[in-house]
């Protein structure tokens, strides 16, 4: 079974990083892949060590005609079994070739820009039932959820990031981008004056999230760390993981959160609200309320017992069903039905052309 990946997005974010793992336990797993991704992919040198075999020259044209060509011309060459279009500008490059093709929908999209694709991924089952009701049959329409990604070793030097040992740290592992609520968090520190926030990530708002935290009087206590790779040393020298969006259809950051041994507190956007039992595996706040933030953040600074409990209780939920080995035998398991689907379809059609 041989797969071609196309992951189009020139971003560093969680799509992307997660699409990166996934191919790499793919690779572990022992399946045969073939990646079209962007030159600039800041995964390219994990992937290639790997060994998955990339094809970056596919994108190196921007003009879209171009892309399609080669990327038909890369179809024919390699043969793929199934091909898994990672976001909707992946499956804009895909030729009208009779090849079974996956849409993976980390997000609300809309199928219709899928047309190539005949089965589609949502990575919650929300997600799967805005594509059934998009008119996708639901025996079309898969849940394979994400899973997180935490590197191995020691927490993070606190005082490498001019923090005291003995500060509440408050966590948030985001790109810096409006639907992702930040400004919420920093109006929430302000009401935290014991509390410093570091917020790891970057994006388009940095200018204006460090005004506003200036503004506020918190600039001294909040630490904006830019990109980083080392999420679960941050993680484990955090107290309180914090999601504060406004709008986010899954967030693998509550996974990590989970997966860490660190209690969460998330807005209830989509995604943390159908994953998230309030009180139980974290808490929810409602999205924009900054004071409703600062008070559930206090009461996890303030109760061991409740810290504990979310901890406990966030772990089990990711063992059971959220571990890299767990989700990527369920990705395989959808490839092998799928494309058993086409050896089937396939026999019947010769055995019919011999009849």
């Amino acid at each position: 079974m041989r797969i071609l990946h196309i992951m189009a997005s020139r971003a560093n974010g969680g799509a992307e990083t997660y699409c990166a793992d996934m191919l790499e336990s793919l690779m572990a797993a022992g399946i045969d892949q073939v990646a079209v991704i962007p030159r600039a992919s800041i995964h390219h040198d994990r992937l290639t060590a790997a060994g998955v075999r990339l094809q970056p020259e596919v994108l190196d044209n921007r003009f879209a005609p171009i892309r399609r060509r080669r990327l038909a011309a890369l179809i024919d060459a390699c043969k793929p079994d199934l091909i898994h279009c990672w976001m909707r500008r992946a499956a804009s490059l895909m030729p009208p070739l009779p090849l079974p093709a996956i849409g993976w929908f980390g997000g609300y999209y809309d199928p219709a820009h899928f047309p190539r694709c005949g089965h589609f991924v949502g990575v919650t089952p929300d997600i799967v039932e805005h594509i059934v009701a998009r008119g996708i049959p639901r025996a079309k329409a898969h849940h394979v959820p994400t899973f997180p990604v935490l590197e191995p070793g020691p927490p993070v030097d606190r005082a490498s990031l001019a923090t005291p040992a003995d500060a509440s740290v408050l966590l948030a592992l985001s790109r810096l981008h409006e639907k992702k609520g930040l400004d919420i968090l920093l109006d929430a520190v302000a009401e935290l004056p014991r509390c410093i926030c570091w917020i790891a990530g970057d994006g388009p708002l940095e200018k204006d999230l460090k005004a506003r935290a200036a503004a506020l009087g918190v600039a001294d206590r909040v630490r904006f760390l830019g990109w980083r790779r080392d999420r679960g040393a941050l993680l484990a020298a955090a107290d309180v993981c914090v999601l504060p969006s406004r709008w986010e259809p899954f967030g693998t950051v509550m996974l990590e959160a989970w997966a860490a041994g660190i209690p969460l507190v998330a807005a209830a956007s989509q995604g943390p609200a159908g994953l998230i039992a309030d009180g139980s595996n974290g808490l929810l706040v409602p999205v924009d309320d900054a004071p409703a933030l600062a008070t559930a953040i206090g009461r996890v600074l303030a109760d061991p017992a409740l810290q504990a409990r979310l901890i406990e209780r966030g772990r089990a939920d990711y063992q059971l069903a959220f571990t890299r080995e767990a989700v990527t035998q369920r990705m395989i398991a959808l490839y092998t039905e799928i494309t058993a689907e086409r050896s089937a379809v396939s026999g019947a059609t010769e055995g019919e052309e011999r009849a």
